[in-house]
């Protein structure tokens, strides 16, 4: 059990609580609401919070890559477009993806890095070289939260891939040492700089929704034909969560503009959540139909619900539903609605309603849309997606992401995801595993600022 920071709990109808884990284990029906509770911490062991955490300016970015396999790969050939960056180092299990990366630095006329190829634990030998500045993680989901611990106590800052943890022990673990360390910690949410999504942020920052009630998050994704990916694709270690796991295993990219726009940690906060999962039934289907008898996939046992929707409840009372999907013959999807007391932005497709300036009857989509993105496109995306060097990767917001975090690390500013959301955005999946454990019981969802959300300004809209 990693040592907690002190929790206290601040809410509108509550009365301040200082008292300990066990304490709390002791109060009546605590059992149920004690999902990663941290247990207090003296004030003179407490550590300095890492809310608008601003390291020194770096003049020129190193970097070293942990994984460059389908994801990772892209990431190297994005960094290689901007101005700033070093490539210095590339660590994968495998020669030949490590060589292809390293390859491409010197095809862009760039030195070529050092690579690190014997073995899971390889990569600790690349934190020591004094070369490196910040470290991007792309690695199965059960290596992020450790190689990203490693990477800061190395004195690199963390950039991970999601989900940035899986358990609950493991989201305090991320917090606990970035806070230690004072080295940012940041999971590389790349839907968050998406053309609509900044915009709707922008949108909600104007107020053209009026007050913020409720969110919808979503990942929708058909990706049954991962299986195939072996023996060292993505569905070679993928497919095994859905044998061992049952909840939503991967709740960030719907989520993490839905938060953001509600500026939860930054003015409110998640406060509990209640899970369900349908029953599990395509990946079967799937393995019978496309594998052969003896194969690994065929004898699996498939937990997962094919769907799972998690509700969460926010301090200050605001709604999120947030369900998952990986498997059901549908269409692609996020959701991305947003619903405030004047009007309503939802995704796939793009379509709004506000009160007074659209009809109320039906949805205003398409072509008639473009007046909202005339009005309200974030000054971000419409300077970075037109940057000749921008390469696209998910419609551009790759680019725009890493452009956004060589910005600040160039100029010493504060980044626009911090440790706290890669925790709370990342814990939805335990805690959704537990509750569907139990009936969909509700489960608190910790406060990993321990109170700082209370006096921390929400998102703003840099330009």
């Amino acid at each position: 059990m990693w040592q907690r920071r002190p929790s206290v709990v601040k809410t509108p109808c509550a009365k301040l609580l200082t008292m300990n884990r066990r304490e709390f284990l002791k109060s009546a029906g605590a059992a149920a609401l004690a999902a990663g509770m941290p247990e207090v911490l003296s004030a003179g062991e407490r550590q300095k919070s890492a809310v608008g955490l601003a390291a020194p300016k770096l003049d020129k970015v190193r970097v070293g890559f942990i994984g460059v396999g389908a994801r990772g790969s892209g990431h190297v050939e994005q960094m290689l477009l901007l101005d700033g960056v070093e490539v210095n180092a590339i660590c994968d299990l495998y020669q030949d993806l490590a060589d292809r990366s390293a390859n491409a630095c010197e095809q862009k006329g760039r030195k070529r890095p050092a690579t690190y190829v014997n073995g899971k634990d390889e990569y600790k030998k690349m934190l020591q070289r004094d070369d490196l500045d910040i470290v991007i993680i792309a690695t199965p989901w059960e290596e992020h939260t450790r190689m990203a611990v490693d990477a800061m106590n190395n004195g690199k800052h963390a950039f991970t891939e999601v989900p940035a943890a899986i358990t609950v022990d493991q989201c305090w673990h991320l917090v606990e040492t970035c806070e230690k360390t004072q080295k940012h910690c940041m999971m590389l949410e790349n839907v968050c700089y998406g053309r609509e999504e900044l915009m709707v942020l922008n949108m909600c920052r104007q107020g053209v929704f009026g007050e913020l009630l409720h969110g919808e998050a979503a990942y929708i994704h058909d990706l049954r034909g991962q299986m195939h990916d072996l023996p060292r694709g993505t569905g070679s270690w993928r497919t095994w969560h859905y044998i061992k796991r049952n909840g939503n295993l991967y709740p960030t990219h719907g989520l993490g503009p839905i938060c953001q726009y509600m500026g939860i940690n930054r003015g409110d906060r998640m406060d509990f959540l209640s899970s369900v999962s349908s029953n599990s039934r395509v990946r079967e289907i799937y393995a019978k139909e496309h594998f052969p008898e003896d194969h690994q996939w065929r004898k699996a046992k498939f937990i997962c619900g094919d769907i799972n929707t998690t509700i969460v409840r926010t301090v200050m009372g605001r709604t999120i539903m947030i369900q998952w999907d990986e498997q059901l013959p549908r269409p692609y999807s996020r959701l991305n609605l947003i619903q405030g007391t004047k009007g309503v932005w939802g995704g796939f497709p793009d379509r709004i309603v506000v009160e007074g300036k659209t009809s109320t009857e039906g949805w205003q989509q398409g072509r008639d849309l473009q007046t909202w993105y005339d009005a309200y496109d974030h000054p971000l995306w419409k300077k970075v997606a037109s940057d000749p060097a921008n390469q696209g990767g998910h419609g551009g917001m790759d680019f725009v992401m890493l452009w956004r975090i060589v910005y600040c690390l160039r100029n010493g500013l504060p980044l626009d995801q911090d440790v706290y959301d890669a925790a709370s955005w990342s814990v939805i999946s335990p805690l959704s595993e537990k509750s569907v454990a139990n009936r969909g019981r509700s489960l608190d969802v910790p406060d990993f600022t321990r109170g700082k959300w209370q006096t921390t300004k929400p998102l703003g809209i840099v330009s």
